[in-house]
């Protein structure tokens, strides 16, 4: 669910599958971007890694359990309202996986979710994250060979 007026950013994660020149995209089920093809993806819960937030959300949206491989791309999404103020404030990281295992079904907020073909995906009814996404795809502007590795620590580690 979005988050409206938050006092800091809130960090989203999208899970990106590429197979055979195909993008699997979700029909979102809920407002900001009911009814829009998105990546799979949602917030990051408290005390949970991005990597386990993004494996979390592929598996509950697609019913797909993969293989967390990297980050492959990270952008802002910052609504301002008429009165100045932000309404909403997004990091989005996406990280890429390969699939595992799993039957494609959606589920949690997405009513949809479904293999297109890359080059023609830029036609749909696309949230503008994932419309920036496939650009940066189409456009070679990704690394998907070699996505950042994760690591997760703690502070106090030091």
């Amino acid at each position: 669910m979005p988050v409206f007026y938050p006092k800091r950013p809130v960090v989203g994660v999208g899970s990106l599958i590429i197979e055979n020149g195909k993008i699997l995209l979700v029909k979102r089920g809920y407002p900001p971007s009911k009814g829009r093809w998105s990546i799979p993806g949602g917030h990051v819960e408290i005390g949970e890694g991005i990597l386990d937030a993004a494996r979390r959300e592929l598996e509950e949206e697609t019913g797909i359990m993969g293989e967390p491989l990297g980050v492959v791309n990270v952008d802002d999404a910052i609504t301002i309202d008429k009165k100045g103020l932000v309404k909403y404030h997004y990091v989005l990281v996406t990280v890429l996986f390969k699939r595992v295992s799993g039957d494609l079904r959606p589920g949690g907020d997405a009513i949809e979710a479904r293999f297109f073909d890359i080059n023609k995906a830029k036609s749909l009814k696309l949230t503008d994250s994932a419309r920036g996404l496939l650009e940066k795809i189409k456009s070679n502007l990704l690394c998907l060979e070699k996505p950042i590795p994760v690591r997760k620590y703690s502070p106090e580690d030091y």
